[in-house]
């Protein structure tokens, strides 16, 4: 991680945890907000007004918080004016790195090696890990924010007059139950597998899975009667399950030991994992090659790094689209 704008120890799976073993997430540091007008957001500074190609999104396929902020930005139309850049999906011992495998990019504005050197540049005192998504403002040089579900809401609004689109992620008058679902899917299911994963003891372990598999079954039970989770229309609510379910029985199941079922035994969450995987963008922002080889590239828990093949119906999937 960085301390003071250096880089001081190879990276490490385990952020921090509690005096019982409890995986402990960073929070985000950025959190600036791109608004239609440049106007403050509910965080951070103004400044930020959407102009067309003057931001860029940093991204690794392998983190569903970064493939969520992917997914909106398909949903939104918004591919032609906020480019993107993809890291590589293994993570070295400084972290995210640019290039060196297929679909991974090199640094287009600065020629950046790691990941840390942007966050350098955004703040040379900065100390923490260098995480994605970033956002990255190319007309001033600054990072904009670091943030997934700022970035998600974001791109809900802040384009609408540059792209013009009938979906909104977030209705003003489903925002509370959307906010309160997904806290919900975010402490128990999308962070709860890495609770799981990163357990230091097995009480911390247990617990995350017990979490894990209460939310499998509350979102299997919401779905009766239902396409989407809020009901017809898809909502951020979906994308924030569908980026953990999408990885569920081909990483965590495994490399996270959260084995005692997998998505494909919910019948109802497998059709909507796949009506999700099936609408117009959406396959492009699913990479499973990068997403097995970067959570089995992980040494702390799989140091020969092998990873297995398939599930064969996940395959299936990603076929069909």
């Amino acid at each position: 991680m960085l301390v003071n704008g250096t880089w001081q120890q190879n990276w490490q799976p385990v952020q921090k945890a509690d005096k019982d073993g409890r995986f402990q997430r960073q929070v985000s540091s950025f959190r600036n907000w791109i608004t239609p007008d440049g106007s403050p957001g509910p965080t951070g500074e103004g400044g930020f007004a959407a102009e067309a190609g003057r931001y860029r999104l940093y991204v690794a396929f392998i983190c569903p918080w970064a493939s969520r902020t992917l997914m909106a930005r398909k949903l939104k139309g918004l591919d032609a004016l906020v480019p993107v850049t993809v890291v590589n999906p293994t993570l070295t011992d400084q972290g995210w790195r640019f290039g060196g495998y297929p679909k991974a990019e090199e640094d287009p504005l600065f020629g950046a090696t790691y990941m840390h050197e942007l966050y350098t540049r955004a703040d040379p005192s900065f100390t923490g890990r260098a995480t994605v998504p970033v956002l990255w403002d190319m007309k001033q040089g600054v990072m904009v924010n670091n943030e997934s579900a700022d970035i998600l809401r974001m791109f809900d609004t802040a384009f609408e007059q540059l792209a013009p689109s009938q979906l909104r992620l977030c209705p003003e008058d489903q925002r509370a139950e959307i906010d309160a679902l997904g806290a919900e899917i975010y402490e128990s299911f999308n962070n709860g597998v890495y609770k799981a994963g990163f357990a230091t003891t097995q009480k911390a372990h247990d617990e995350a899975v017990e979490g894990v598999f209460a939310t499998l079954e509350m979102l299997e039970a919401r779905l009766e009667g239902r396409s989407f989770l809020m009901g017809d229309a898809l909502t951020e609510a979906d994308i924030r399950a569908f980026v953990t379910l999408i990885r569920f029985d081909a990483a965590y199941h495994g490399i996270f030991k959260c084995n005692r079922r997998q998505v494909a035994d919910y019948p109802r969450l497998s059709a909507y994992m796949a009506r999700i995987y099936r609408l117009p963008g959406i396959s492009e922002t699913v990479e499973m090659d990068h997403i097995t080889r970067g959570y089995y590239s992980i040494k702390a828990l799989n140091p020969n790094g092998i990873r297995p093949t398939g599930p064969a119906h996940i395959e299936a999937l990603l076929a069909s689209a």
